[in-house]
């Protein structure tokens, strides 16, 4: 028998009351290209719809409210690829306190000028989501700002979990939730609210070839480093952390599999999701129809759920996936070997 998990179904509905008017509840809308070539309803959760452009509004914005007055009033920092140093900013901003976001230099340009617009205080640091992270630590030494993880954090994936409960509200017969996987907080918050109201439904993680943190950890039975490379799915890019606390267990406990995607695939994915569905989706935010479309998912006869899980792309580089680049980092991978 499963021992208590580190974050429940009471942790992730008691998220879902605190952050209620705080985010949006997104849809969920049927898609019929997808459903007609797995031969199963496809259903779409267009999280990228959130009002800071992907999901990662759920778990700041929880973890923002849970904090007491003195702790917001100190700031808040984090780490970040892009999309949690967004939300963190929001959540800081409309809570009276301030953000400091560290990122490395692997972050697209787009992402840090929102952030800065946001008013938070940006620091670029390093080549790696981890060096990003040394920089956080000596911070908060410093400082005594007050550290929410982009991932590894109790209150942001109960906060991301919310987002599972309302895809099965949304679709109650669903027999699978393809998820994009980086550091965990998303697949394992997604994972503990479906597992909790549906045990039987699978949760399939989805992640790109090149740096594949989670995954490799996962089939390594502890948390391991990976070399970070530039990717189409920025977002998903980053360790998990060697001393992850929650996410790396949550993860091997509940989801069910976590597959691979070439950055051609995920090119496709976000082509599709634009042609076909009229949606602007970051390569992060495509790899669950990346994964359908390359048939990496095996059908089980019942209706299957997608989170598309971000849109904070750079509109160039979208372009010019749209027209057909399949690599635009191709050159970058093969130097680093």
């Amino acid at each position: 028998m499963r021992s208590q998990l580190p974050v429940t179904i009471e942790d992730i509905e008691a998220a879902a009351r605190r952050i209620s008017g705080c985010v949006l509840r997104t849809p969920l809308v049927g898609s019929a290209s997808l459903s007609k070539l797995c031969g199963v309803p496809v259903g779409l959760k267009l999280e990228h719809h959130q009002t800071t452009g992907s999901f990662k509004l759920r778990g700041a914005t929880n973890a923002v409210l849970s904090l007491s007055a003195e702790e917001r009033a100190r700031g808040v920092i984090a780490a970040s690829t892009g999309n949690h140093g967004r939300a963190l900013a929001h959540a800081a901003k409309a809570e009276g306190s301030v953000a400091t976001i560290c990122m490395s230099r692997l972050v697209p340009e787009n992402k840090v000028s929102e952030i800065c617009r946001l008013g938070a205080d940006v620091r670029i640091t390093g080549n790696s989501q981890d060096e990003a992270q040394e920089e956080v630590e000596r911070l908060v030494a410093e400082n005594g700002l007050v550290m929410v993880p982009p991932f590894d954090h109790a209150a942001v994936v109960a906060g991301q979990g919310t987002l599972g409960l309302e895809i099965v509200e949304q679709m109650p017969d669903l027999t699978a939730v393809l998820v994009p996987v980086s550091g965990g907080g998303l697949a394992a918050g997604v994972a503990a609210a479906v597992k909790a109201r549906q045990p039987a439904t699978r949760v399939i993680g989805l992640t790109m070839e090149r740096g594949a943190a989670m995954q490799a950890s996962v089939a390594a039975g502890r948390p391991v480093l990976v070399e970070e490379h530039q990717s189409l799915a920025d977002s998903l890019g980053g360790g998990i952390g060697l001393d992850n606390r929650l996410t790396f267990r949550m993860c091997s406990e509940l989801v069910d599999d976590i597959i691979l995607l070439t950055e051609a695939e995920i090119a496709a994915g976000m082509r599709h999701a634009y042609t076909q569905e009229r949606e602007v989706v970051e390569g992060a935010g495509a790899v669950g129809i990346a994964a359908l479309l390359a048939g990496k998912i095996k059908i089980t006869g019942g209706p299957i759920a997608v989170i598309l899980s971000g849109r904070n792309v750079d509109m160039g580089l979208h372009l010019r996936v749209m027209n057909g680049e399949t690599d635009p980092f191709r050159e970058e991978a093969a130097w680093h070997g």
